[in-house]
């Protein structure tokens, strides 16, 4: 059964995908605001198609920990499920943190540009950073949430990979709290993976950290929560804990 689901749904979702790329191109030539509604509708559909087929839905805990107004959400990321589903839970145009190559896609690409989304590209080195921040700076003079994934790439549950520098330039930069995100979102939708599973996603707001720490504390405080709630959540679903480095390499890892 899990296997019918999945192949009906992906079909479903990439044609559907292809088509409303196309269908909603006439938003390029209009307001960052009407796009994104088309955009939020289509999530919407999404999300109602995970239901239906999927039987996948989510939970939402500790929004309410998420300051008003401009704040830096560091999410653990899984899967492309949480590329969609944050939009939705935010509700508030965030803008998020992503690499460039995907800002060079057909139509996907000229709508994250529209959409004002920060690229960065990791190999431009301190170039990428200015940018990240002139980015970073822009949303926060719009009243906009940034939203970064602090590992940079998906990672899988179980799996341990180094925090990237990204956070904390921007956390210092701007002075705004940084809100981690815990999730399970890969035991359900894993990278890369045709099968998907029915159930719960958990995603889990977790107490912020205020401004203005040195960034290697920040770095260690975002760590250690995002770590440990995420092994929480996952080892719930039946899924395995990571295994981090010793500290004294972790401690290289984290910064390096």
């Amino acid at each position: 059964m899990i296997w019918v689901r999945s192949l009906v749904f992906n079909i479903v979702f990439y044609s559907m995908t292809f088509f409303w790329c196309l269908g909603i191109a006439w938003t390029l030539l209009t307001t960052r605001q009407r796009m994104m509604a088309t955009v939020l509708a289509y999530l919407r559909v999404v999300y109602a198609l995970e239901r239906t087929v999927l039987n996948l839905d989510y939970d939402v805990i500790g929004l309410d920990r998420v300051p008003e107004g401009p704040v830096i959400i560091a999410a653990k990321h899984q899967s492309a499920w949480e590329t969609m589903k944050l939009h939705l839970i935010l509700h508030d145009d965030p803008t998020v943190v992503l690499k460039r190559e995907l800002m060079q896609l057909p139509f996907w690409g000229w709508y994250a540009r529209k959409a004002e989304m920060i690229p960065v590209d990791r190999g431009a080195g301190a170039a990428a950073v200015a940018s990240m921040l002139a980015g970073g700076q822009k949303a926060v003079a719009g009243g906009r949430k940034i939203v970064i994934f602090p590992q940079g790439t998906r990672t899988a549950p179980g799996a341990w990979r180094r925090y990237r520098p990204g956070v904390a330039a921007l956390y210092e930069h701007l002075g705004l709290p940084v809100v981690p995100v815990a999730l399970n979102s890969g035991m359900f939708w894993g990278r890369r993976r045709f099968l998907k599973s029915a159930g719960r996603v958990t995603v889990e707001f977790l107490e912020p950290i205020p401004p203005g720490l040195p960034q290697a504390v920040m770095m260690d405080r975002l760590v250690d929560s995002l770590e440990e709630a995420t092994d929480r959540l996952v080892t719930a679903e039946g899924g395995p804990a990571t295994e981090r480095p010793a500290p004294a390499a972790e401690g290289l890892r984290r910064h390096g």
